[in-house]
């Protein structure tokens, strides 16, 4: 393990010892010091994902046109949920995020590089608190399994599923299913590798499987969490919540990634997965209520 990895980890445990929101304090506070991309680079980074979401939907003849959109995770800024109005031409869009990422001044450089980039001069709504505009709406601390949904065609995630517990990813697709008008649509982006081979590249993407659930409980924190499910389990997921599976596309390793993720001892807790499995990459999902 590479020593900018150590150090990490090390760093998240030690929050992790601190009262809930001291923790979440310093986790914040150290995330805005760490995180230096800056926002043309984070648009020019989602507008990659943005692209891919339009793909998905124009291979099923879909569209975002109209839509009002739901989108799980708000992430540190609203770049997608931009793309998707001034791109995408959606009606709306509701972002729901567990914590609460976003600042003022962040949003004021998203609308500056718009305006830069696309020459759209974002109109805020008055009174704004977070200085969006009025068809985006920003929901931080607030977990939607337990809320009445707003009216939404379309809902949207980007990175976010391998960081939600599995009993509550059933929870959500179950409250999809019931409470989200018959024909809406989900799409979902999902990054299953292990997170910790992009700070340490000599670590397989894989390396997490060779844990018990014990022993990667012990080894994660609430900051860094994630819950390894493999394909099938998605899969299982969404079956079970009884919603149709429009579309499934994956990323296969390539021949050095491989080479690695075979010199991982993988537990007897995934022994039942085959090879392309365990190391689909880039899960992409479109489902239908």
């Amino acid at each position: 393990m590479s020593l900018k990895l150590k150090l990490k980890e090390s760093l998240f445990h030690l929050m992790e010892l601190l009262p809930e929101k001291q923790g979440y304090y310093a986790y914040h506070t150290i995330q805005n010091l760490a995180n230096r991309q800056n926002m043309l680079d984070r648009l020019k980074t989602n507008t990659f994902s943005f692209r891919g979401l339009q793909r998905l939907l124009q291979e099923n003849k879909l569209s975002l046109e109209g839509k009002n959109v739901l989108e799980i995770g708000s992430g540190w800024a609203p770049v997608m949920p931009y793309l998707m109005l001034y791109k995408g031409k959606a009606k709306s869009v509701s972002s729901f995020d567990l914590n609460r990422h976003f600042s003022r001044k962040r949003i004021r450089e998203l609308n500056e590089v718009f305006l830069s980039e696309y020459g759209i001069n974002v109109s805020v709504a008055p009174k704004s608190e977070w200085h969006l505009p009025k068809k985006i709406a920003y929901y931080p601390n607030t977990n939607l399994i337990n809320i009445d949904l707003p009216e939404t065609d379309l809902v949207f995630s980007r990175f976010v599923l391998e960081h939600v517990k599995p009993e509550d990813l059933r929870l959500m697709h179950q409250k999809f299913k019931t409470d989200l008008k018959p024909g809406s649509i989900i799409v979902h982006l999902i990054s299953p590798s292990d997170h910790r081979a992009y700070v340490d590249k000599n670590l397989s993407l894989q390396d997490f499987l060779q844990y018990s659930e014990a022993q990667w409980q012990k080894k994660q924190t609430r900051f860094d969490y994630h819950n390894r499910l493999r394909l099938p389990q998605y899969e299982a997921i969404f079956k079970a919540a009884g919603l149709e599976l429009l579309h499934i596309e994956y990323d296969q390793p390539g021949a050095d990634s491989y080479k690695k993720f075979k010199s991982v001892p993988i537990h007897e807790d995934f022994k039942d997965f085959t090879d392309e499995e365990l190391t689909a990459g880039s899960i992409n999902v479109v489902l239908r209520v």
